[in-house]
This record gives C-alpha cells, structure tokens and sequence, in this order.
C-alpha cells in the first residue's frame, strides 16, 4: 500500500509494511481516508533527526485523534533514514495519529525490549519518492511558536493525504 502526502514543498510516496506492523498501518490509512491528513502541518524539523507532523493544524491546535494504538516498534523495522515512524509520548502505546519521517539513521529511537524504555518508536513504511521533499523541509529555518519548538519558520501543509491505486 502506498500514500502520497501533498505538502506546500512538493510530493512525498510512502510504502506502507502492513505485514510488519498491521494495527499501526491500519491506522494510519483510517486517519488518511478520514482525511485527517489534509491541513495538518509539519509542526516539528530537528536537522539531522527527523520530520514530524499529523497532528496539528496551521494555528498550531491540535487536532483530536482517536484513541491510542498498541505499539509494535518490535517488528524487526528500524528507524533508518527515509523510513515513518509513529510518533508518541514517553507512554510506549500513546500513538494515536502524529508520525515522522527519520532523516538520519536513528538506531536510538529502535525497539530493544518490552519495558518503558525499551519500546521505541515503531517503523511501519519507508519513503519510496520525494525524499528530496523530505530534505527540504528539513533545511528549513525553524522557531519556536506557541510553545512548542523546532517549528519551521514558514508553514509546511499536508495539503492532501491519499492511498494510491
């Protein structure tokens, strides 16, 4: 399964590993067919580290999500550059809609055991076109506003999110 994220920098495709991580995977796709996606930002840029966004929108509010989802980061995946991630709280099974794209070799952010902090971050598709877009955003200059920092200076839309044919 593949979904095409149109942001205000250009087109990002990520394949999707249901079979690695089912339950996150479908998730992800009820958010995206929802259009949950459409009009959230990219709301988090650490240079060297990742992407993040789903979750709030341009006035930085955040969006309500459904309930959290079981985390399943002891898959095998790993947070490789290029690869998406759920994103969460220091609670292991928080996920609920936010998610980023790892723009570095992330082994830190890996499952290594079934405790508080062994959980990590689950994997659950990589980026297949547009990690030049990717890139990009992570050049951007960022700020911090209304509280939360690493913001990018200029708004960064997911205009649409959509599952491909």
């Amino acid at each position: 399964m593949k979904v095409q994220l149109t942001t205000t920098c250009g087109s990002i495709t990520v394949e999707l590993n249901a079979e690695k991580a089912p339950k996150t995977v479908a998730n992800f796709l009820a958010y995206v067919e929802n259009g949950h996606y459409n009009g959230t930002i990219f709301h988090r840029v650490i240079k060297d580290f990742m992407v993040q966004g789903g979750g709030m929108d341009k006035a930085m509010h955040s969006k309500a999500t459904r309930g959290a989802i079981q985390n399943e980061a002891n898959n095998g995946l790993r947070n490789e550059y290029g690869t998406l991630a759920m994103a969460r709280t220091s609670d292991p099974h928080s996920a609920s809609a936010q998610f980023f794209i790892n723009t570095n070799d992330n082994p830190f952010l890996d499952f290594t055991s079934e405790s508080q902090d062994g959980w990590g971050y689950c994997v659950f598709g990589k980026v297949i076109a547009g990690i030049e877009v990717v890139n990009s955003i992570e050049e951007k200059p960022t700020t911090t506003r209304h509280g939360h920092q690493d913001v990018p200076e200029d708004i960064i839309e997911i205009e649409n999110a959509v599952l491909l044919p």
